[in-house]
């Protein structure tokens, strides 16, 4: 692997959800190495539409982090490491409701933790209360929204993702549970990842593809781990091209709020 004295920049990310594992052609491979160990990957590092882009899929390239040991403060720390301010963020989803079907592009605007055990803070020393009330950035979102209806695709704006520990599938009592909350979506992945990158001031927007119906909601069904990939392996290019037409579009950072989310407030680290 080739090592920089400078590594490449990027003002843009472009995290890697199951089955998602290239974006950018004839990028540079780039090592960072973390105060937290190593990323999930090397970052890949090229262009898209002009703007320089740095991917890292989260599960590894060769899928082999389960979402319970992946080095989430690893992979967001190296990305801003890189320069990144602004992350897109395509993910694996289950359908609470019927209402959204497999295939469904979500743009969510909410998120439940319901994780345990993950190291979900960079702030291990002093006392830093982060907002978090709106987790996800309103810019990317409708960033995103715009590009997807540019290449004729329709996605749901607006609903909540709540994030379980995994890797084991909900039973079907959790399931319905969680519809009965008013839930619509559920992932493995966002949670701590949405929250480091607000601690690190990164605009963070989830583009969620829903790959079945989770297990309380079709009674005849349970959802299973070669369905998930099948269904995104079908839509994968379908993401892609959505990402393609976003990430030229996104606007400039610093004129959103996730970019402040420390104003004022004396941190206990030095970011990168």
């Amino acid at each position: 692997m080739t090592r920089y004295a400078e590594p490449p920049r990027a003002d843009v990310g472009v995290i890697g959800g199951s089955g998602l594992y290239q974006l950018v052609a004839g990028g540079t491979a780039v090592e960072v190495s973390t105060p937290y160990g190593r990323p999930s990957d090397p970052v890949t590092v090229g262009q898209v539409d002009g703007r320089t882009v740095a991917f890292l899929p989260r599960h590894g390239a060769d899928h082999r982090f389960p979402p319970h040991r992946i080095n989430y403060r690893a992979n967001l720390w190296a990305l801003r490491a890189l320069g990144v301010r602004q992350i897109l963020a395509p993910c694996a989803v289950g359908s609470l409701t019927t209402a959204l079907a497999p295939g469904t592009l979500v743009l969510p605007d909410q998120m439940v933790d319901r994780t345990s055990g993950r190291a979900c803070t960079y702030f291990d020393d002093g006392a830093v209360h982060t907002s978090f009330a709106d987790p996800y950035c309103p810019n990317g979102r409708a960033t995103v929204v715009a590009a997807a209806r540019e290449i004729g695709v329709e996605p749901v704006v607006g609903a909540t993702m709540v994030v379980v520990e995994g890797p084991r599938f909900s039973t079907r009592a959790e399931s319905q549970w969680y519809a009965r909350q008013g839930w619509q979506l559920i992932n493995m992945t966002g949670h701590p990842e949405a929250t480091l990158a607000r601690e690190l001031e990164l605009c963070y927007t989830p583009i969620a593809l829903v790959t079945d119906l989770d297990a309380g909601v079709d009674a005849a069904d349970a959802v299973s781990h070669a369905e998930v990939l099948r269904i995104f392996a079908v839509n994968v290019e379908r993401l892609r091209e959505v990402l393609y037409q976003a990430v030229p579009a996104l606007p400039e950072p610093s004129n959103c709020a996730c970019a402040r989310g420390h104003q004022d407030v004396p941190l206990p680290i030095t970011l990168p």
